[in-house]
């Protein structure tokens, strides 16, 4: 009977203490589902840019049309072809004779029918040789390829390599100087009969 009586003197209490503890858990679970739902979002990453190619200091020297890079009589490197837009590339008979060079390997293959060529290089004053050789079959004379071209601004128009170089398989090296101010050498090549064509390009620096 003291055991009900403790019972039922207790029994409210108990009822007060576990309505407190409830609240008090409820206000925890809020505050802390508050605090979740207004963490802000991670932030996204940024996209990642390849970097530019860093400009090359000349000389730089292409070999238009291989695939390799090729070492002159002089032991000067020239790069692969590389730097062109549109175009295509052949390359003739290892045993093919070319007149007014030493260095008949450089006219043996070529670029044609490209639009522009630029390369990344400091600004400043260079030297630009542009090697050309007339050494396709189909051209049997001049007027039958003529195109223009302009390096940074220094127009040549209606330029035939038959007649620069003095006819067939004979080296011709167009010489100009220039000035770059926007961190690379541009050249642009326009068709008026047949295509453009080109050897291999120098940039050297202007002494």
């Amino acid at each position: 009977m003291q055991h009900s009586k403790c019972l039922m003197h207790s029994l409210p209490g108990c009822l007060v203490a576990g309505l407190a503890f409830l609240l008090f858990a409820g206000c925890k679970s809020e505050q802390f589902s508050g605090k979740m739902a207004s963490a802000p979002p991670a932030a996204s990453a940024a996209p990642v840019t390849a970097p530019e190619p860093a400009p090359v200091a000349p000389p730089v020297r292409i070999k238009a049309g291989l695939a390799t890079p090729h070492t002159d009589s002089e032991g000067n490197v020239w790069l692969s072809d590389q730097g062109f837009a549109d175009g295509d590339v052949t390359d003739r008979s290892s045993d093919l004779e070319i007149a007014n060079t030493k260095d008949a390997a450089l006219y043996r293959s070529e670029r044609y029918s490209m639009t522009s060529f630029s390369y990344p290089v400091p600004n400043g004053k260079y030297i630009v040789k542009l090697h050309f050789a007339e050494t396709y079959e189909g051209i049997s004379g001049p007027g039958e390829r003529v195109f223009s071209f302009n390096v940074e601004g220094h127009a040549f128009n209606d330029f035939d390599i038959w007649v620069k170089a003095g006819g067939h398989n004979r080296a011709y090296i167009e010489t100009v100087s220039v000035e770059v101010t926007d961190g690379k050498l541009d050249i642009t090549f326009t068709p008026k009969v047949e295509n453009p064509q080109i050897n291999g390009i120098e940039i050297l620096p202007a002494s």
